[in-house]
């Protein structure tokens, strides 16, 4: 039998603990070579922490790893007898694994973050802002244009009255 990925839940901010203690488990059961993958679906954001560019990990689904296995009563009752763990989704006792495509998105999603970090913030035309960083710092303004592929907006800050156009990086602004 395949292995298939399934979503497991867990208490929410325990999920890397979670991981841990359940490839523990795996590594010293009898059982082992019917897990395979132990993952928390994350995305690396970029943010200005004072004034510096930073890079950290956001959980997309907080609360929730995936188990790649082989299900059956030993293995079920591994991941459901860990700590921290509440119960698979998709069903208590026989839980529904993901399609193939489901998990490919979630893989070929948490790949896309660590090759290209998406910010923190997502803007949209008409969205009210606060420069951050730079020399307009400390403006409000509104979302003109917003260009993801370069990771820049334009927005409209108003100077001496008049609106103005003024091209800024996604980390430089903040929703407001």
């Amino acid at each position: 039998m395949a292995l298939k990925w399934y979503i497991v839940h867990v208490y929410s901010g325990f999920e890397t603990k979670v991981k841990m203690a359940l490839e523990e488990r795996i590594a010293s059961s009898p059982h082992s070579d019917k897990f395979g993958e132990v993952l928390v679906p994350t995305e690396q954001i970029v943010e200005l922490v004072k004034g510096k560019r930073k890079e950290s990990s956001r959980k997309f689904y907080p609360g929730y790893i995936l188990v790649k296995m082989e299900l059956n009563e030993e293995t079920w009752h591994i991941v459901n007898d860990t700590a921290k763990v509440t119960g698979f989704l998709g069903g208590r006792e026989n839980p529904t694994p993901l399609s193939d495509e489901e998990a490919e998105k979630i893989l070929s999603r948490m790949e896309d973050g660590r090759l290209k970090p998406k910010p923190k913030f997502f803007f949209e035309a008409g969205d009210e802002i606060r420069v951050i960083d730079g020399p307009f710092m400390n403006f409000n303004g509104i979302v003109d244009e917003v260009n993801h592929e370069k990771g820049k907006i334009r927005v409209l800050v108003t100077i001496f009255g008049r609106s103005t156009p003024v091209e800024l990086e996604f980390v430089q602004v903040a929703k407001l």
